[in-house]
């Protein structure tokens, strides 16, 4: 499944609650938060092949990623997580209530856009 949402209003301090299930051959999925397809302030990718979470920007090329051993998702299982920022940091809270960090290498304090991309079915979207 591949979607795209565009002029939303993602602040600093806002919360986005994401709910999907994945699908039982998922290999890995994306959910992208930014300001267009092209950049990207924070790329959320678990890896069902090496049960690892990437995350990583593109601003005019992908930069250095970071893993997140915790990998709490299972192939077919719904899951919710919800996602955080400040200018400074993304806080991501994962399915069983794990936190992880990820830089905001762009700085910036709201961000429009979210493109998911993968083998994984999103029920919901909240942003408050």
């Amino acid at each position: 499944m591949v979607f795209t949402i565009k002029d939303m209003s993602f602040k600093a301090g806002m919360e986005m609650k994401v709910t999907g299930k994945t699908k039982p051959d998922c290999d890995e999925f994306s959910i992208n938060i930014g300001h267009d397809a092209d950049a990207i302030a924070l790329h959320f990718n678990p890896r069902f092949s090496s049960n690892v979470i990437v995350c990583n920007s593109n601003q005019g090329g992908w930069g250095a990623e970071q893993q997140e051993p915790c990998f709490p998702f299972q192939q077919g299982e719904e899951f919710k997580l919800s996602i955080t920022f400040n200018n400074d940091t993304f806080y991501i809270k994962l399915p069983g209530g794990t936190m992880m960090s990820f830089p905001n290498r762009f700085g910036d304090d709201v961000f429009k856009h979210v493109h998911v991309v993968g083998n994984v079915k999103i029920s919901s979207i909240k942003v408050n």
